[in-house]
């Protein structure tokens, strides 16, 4: 599924949430949210706060990836994108 849109986002998280068997609630438990976030989330929230969508894909067993081929064949340069040393520079400068 290609998202592209907060409701997209939420309608994948929604489907994934349901294939599990879980309700709004017991999900919003295990992300450590309110059922309202969920709720809101699921509908597209265009403002949610990056962080919670990432601990609910985690959650849910949801995979997040980049696909490298795609965007070389866009003439994007992916060549050496190493995530750990991106999140290590992040949090340098924050120091």
């Amino acid at each position: 599924m290609l998202i592209r849109t907060p409701a997209d986002l939420g309608a994948l998280i929604r489907d994934y949430r349901r294939r599990r068997g879980l309700d709004q609630l017991a999900l919003a438990k295990k992300i450590g949210v309110s059922r309202q976030w969920v709720v809101e989330i699921e509908k597209g929230k265009p403002r949610a706060e990056v962080g919670l969508i990432l601990r609910a894909l985690d959650v849910l067993g949801v995979p997040l990836s980049v696909d490298d081929k795609k965007a070389a064949r866009r003439g994007e340069d992916v060549a050496g994108a190493d995530i750990d040393r991106i999140i290590d520079n992040a949090r340098r400068k924050e120091s």
